[in-house]
C-alpha cells in the first residue's frame, strides 16, 4: 500500500500571493492627494515635501502635484551616512 496518492495533489503546492511592490508612479507625473507612489518593505524611498509615509511603509502624496525623485546623503544614529532616495511632491 502507498501513503500517498497516485495523481492529483500536491504537497508542494502552497504558494504566496506577489505583493506588487515597487514604484507606482515615476518622476514628472502628476499626483492627486491619496495617490500611492511607493509600495515598498522598509525605508528604501524616504519621504520628503507633501509625501507621507503609510504603516506598511507606502509613500503616498498628500497635496497636488508633479513627483519628483533626489538623492541626499543622511547621517544615521551611529554616526555613518547613507544616500537616501527622497520623494517628493512639487507643487503647481
Amino acid at each position: 500500500m502507498s501513503k500517498t496518492k497516485s495523481a492529483g495533489s500536491t504537497s508542494l503546492g502552497r504558494d504566496s500571493q506577489p505583493k506588487y511592490l515597487g514604484i507606482k508612479l515615476s518622476g514628472g507625473q502628476k499626483a492627486q492627494p491619496g495617490d500611492i507612489i511607493v509600495r515598498q518593505r522598509g525605508s528604501k524611498f524616504v519621504p520628503g515635501n507633501n509625501v507621507r509615509k503609510g504603516n506598511d511603509d507606502t509613500l503616498y502624496s498628500i497635496a497636488n502635484g508633479i513627483v519628483k525623485f533626489t538623492t541626499k546623503k543622511l547621517m544615521k544614529f551611529d554616526g555613518n551616512r547613507r544616500i537616501a532616495k527622497i520623494v517628493n511632491v512639487e507643487s503647481k
